[in-house]
């Protein structure tokens, strides 16, 4: 049996899919309220800050896909991540089960620096340490053979659905509501953004892989980076539509942040959009030449005839 633990959100919706359409029918999905997404597939009510359930919903499992997503709240972050990681490591190492971690970039340095498997972790502020922590927690279970696992990273999602993301929020979202885009700091600097379709894909794909075990991969993203205003110039052709959007500037974020929680919990990740953002995955595109990546027009195309009902 394969366990999905955060599987409510999109990355884990889809890795559900994935994980029925090629590798098995004997899915498992827990989260607080979870739902099925395959008929299939076994529910399993548990909350991870509590080790008993975490050991409970792991149980007969052989893989454990590790999905959750918070809220973007650096008290919460601080307060549960390293704690859910800790039940997680421990249910599984109990039951023998395999984990598949699904990871971002926070604890990147936040420069143009390319960003590879062998990145240092350089965080700049609370969330990048509290995800550098759990990462760290792992990395070193996998070290001291207490653990057969997996990290998956993935940069800024785009997709489909309630695929949540800045860029989503920002511009797929308003584009769906016919509103004004909006662009962080910048228009000018390139980007590396996955679909989330790709993520799931490649995230089920890495943990069905035995010798993909203990080490990191960074999830497959289209390699011909674009700018915000690129971008959008590239949506403008695929919806056939003239999009208008305006720049937050810093100072929208820092009088904004005094007023809005969303807006000061951000503040920590804006240097990144300062400046081009290189995430690579050629280590995943050599050892995985057959998977096929979904290029920016070709996922813009899917989100424009989603919305067509398509």
């Amino acid at each position: 049996m394969q366990t999905i633990l955060g599987s409510n959100g999109q990355i884990g919706e889809e890795l559900a899919r994935e994980l029925k359409r090629h590798y098995t029918s004997e899915i498992r999905l827990v989260s607080r309220n979870p739902k099925k997404v395959n008929d299939t597939d076994a529910v399993f009510a548990a909350d991870l800050m509590d080790l008993e359930q975490s050991k409970e919903a792991v149980k007969g499992s052989d893989i454990v896909y590790l999905t959750l997503g918070l809220p973007l709240d650096t008290k919460l972050w601080v307060e549960h991540f390293p704690i859910i990681m800790r039940n997680v490591i421990a249910a599984c190492k109990t039951h023998k089960a395999k984990l598949v971690y699904f990871d971002n970039t926070y604890m990147y340095p936040q420069n143009s620096l390319t960003l590879t498997e062998e990145t240092a972790f350089e965080p700049l502020g609370p969330k990048g340490m509290v995800r550098a922590e759990i990462a760290s927690m792992l990395l070193e279970k996998i070290k001291l053979n207490h653990i057969e696992a997996v990290l998956c990273r993935a940069p800024e999602f785009y997709g489909p659905a309630k695929t949540q993301g800045f860029t989503n929020a920002l511009i797929i979202n308003k584009i769906r509501k016919e509103k004004k885009l909006r662009v962080i700091l910048s228009d000018s600097n390139l980007r590396t953004l996955i679909w989330t379709p790709d993520a799931s894909r490649a995230t089920a794909l890495i943990g069905n892989t035995p010798d993909a075990y203990n080490q990191t991969w960074h999830l497959p993203v289209d390699n011909n980076r674009l700018t915000s205003k690129q971008f959008i110039t590239l949506a403008e052709h695929v919806f056939d539509k003239k999009f208008h959007f305006s720049v937050l500037s810093i100072r929208t974020f820092k009088i904004g942040g005094l007023f809005v929680k969303a807006l000061k919990e951000i503040q920590e990740l804006l240097p990144r959009y300062t400046q081009d953002n290189i995430f690579v995955s050629t280590k995943f595109e050599k050892r995985f030449p057959e998977f096929r990546i979904t290029s920016y027009q070709e996922g813009l195309q899917c989100l424009r005839d989603e919305q067509k009902g398509n």
